[in-house]
């Protein structure tokens, strides 16, 4: 290849990258002038005048890697379109990497590091509920800020944390709804992965089926160790019970072994009603299109969606990663993270956490790969909720979603 076919190849490159960037009303790619860095930090954060240090925390290695990979690979994205812009208040991002390994004591320990040996900025990281709990004491400590990019159980509200992926009205109670609606399902059976995520989700499922939204009754609920494998016993409780509907929070590598299992049973979405909660396109790739053909997700975002912003995102993320590269519900909320991000410093005029986060509600991202998302003074992201159905081809086919943006609730009245 020339120099001069290679320059051009980066261009275009760089100009694809652009295309996906997900904030209107940005300037042109170049570089501005940067204020004063004692302006725009006076808190001893890892900012020099041309450089800001942030963290990235997720799991790269253990049984939850399968889920959070994409979320590593998205941020980076992220960084690297707003580098090549120019930066954040003239400065290059630079991250700091660190493996929180799917375990939670762990999180919490490198969590301390980005924060107190690292001062980085911010933090983009968590996956898990556990992970979250993890280190949420240490980033209240030292008022650091991260961005959760996981759908999540809710009930949860924290001045140190955005959290970029829905709650429980936005995911569980909207499924649910949608399924007893669409699919006529009154009986179900609850699954999931033992740990503070899919317990509390289920809680609140149960409520919602039983109590407050009465839709039927649950005839069934199991939970299995991260990282399970064998899920025969289930299989049979599942047979014997013959729900209308499967609910499940199986989480990570488990999702291998739970639906190859289901199809050798016998159990395959032809025949039998499953909404989850947790398998993207990201578990897809473990999982295997056949299968889970047949079967639902409850996300706000899928890879198919058919948007000229997520054309743009998915075309960008292949050209980063492979043309085999997949991009999952988180995946794509982490992407969101580092635009936040950018957006509320920008607003502030300054790195400092408390003047970030008191800029941050009302954020827009106009042309998010999932549709247009605001942040609400508590938080969470306004986003629609949608259903969509597992193809062969380990694709998702958009079924449902909803008329509006809904009003993120983690807090909603009922199912504390």
């Amino acid at each position: 290849m020339t120099d001069r076919e290679s320059v051009s190849k980066q261009r275009r490159r760089l100009l694809q990258g652009a295309a996906a960037l997900p904030l209107s009303g940005l300037p042109a790619l170049g570089f501005a002038a940067a204020p004063p860095t004692a302006q725009v930090n006076t808190t001893k954060l890892a900012i020099t005048d041309t450089e800001v240090t942030v963290g990235q925390l997720h799991s790269a290695t253990g049984t939850m890697a399968i889920s959070e990979t994409g979320s590593i690979q998205a941020e980076q994205l992220a960084i690297d379109q707003i580098n090549a812009m120019g930066g954040i208040l003239g400065r290059k991002i630079k991250v700091i990497k660190e493996d929180g390994a799917s375990d939670w004591p762990t999180f919490a320990e490198k969590s301390k590091k980005l924060l107190v040996n690292d001062r980085v900025a911010t933090v983009f990281g968590c996956w898990t509920s556990a992970s979250r709990k993890a280190v949420l004491p240490v980033f209240e400590k030292e008022n650091g800020l991260l961005y959760y990019p996981t759908f999540y159980e809710g009930l949860e509200q924290s001045k140190n944390v955005i959290y970029t992926g829905q709650e429980a009205t936005q995911q569980i109670i909207w499924g649910l709804d949608w399924g007893a609606k669409e699919k006529k399902a009154k009986t179900f059976f609850l699954v999931g992965s033992d740990y503070i995520w899919p317990r509390t989700s289920m809680k609140i499922a149960r409520k919602h089926i039983e109590t407050v939204g009465k839709l039927g009754k649950v005839v069934g609920e199991e939970y299995y160790p991260l990282g399970n494998t064998n899920f025969n016993s289930l299989i049979n409780k599942i047979k014997v019970a013959k729900p209308d509907c499967i609910f499940c929070a199986v989480v990570g590598g488990s999702n291998v072994a739970f639906y190859k299992q289901l199809k050798a049973a016998g159990i395959t979405g032809d025949k039998q009603f499953l909404l989850t909660l947790s398998v993207t396109e990201d578990e897809m790739t473990g999982v295997g299109g056949e299968n889970f053909a047949g079967f639902y997700s409850s996300m706000k975002y899928f890879q198919t969606l058919d948007n000229a912003n997520n054309k743009a995102f998915v075309a960008a993320f292949k050209a980063k990663y492979g043309k085999d590269a997949v991009i999952g519900d988180v995946t794509q909320a982490g992407y969101l993270g580092p635009w936040l991000w950018k957006a509320a410093v920008e607003k502030a005029g300054s790195f400092d956490v408390d003047k970030v986060v008191a800029a941050s509600p009302g954020i827009e991202l106009k042309t998010a790969p999932e549709g247009y998302v605001k942040l609400d003074a508590n938080h969470h992201l306004w986003s629609k909720a949608r259903i969509g159905m597992g193809m062969p081809d380990a694709t998702f086919k958009v079924v449902a979603e909803s008329a509006e943006l809904i009003k993120p609730d983690p807090f909603p009245k009922g199912y504390q």
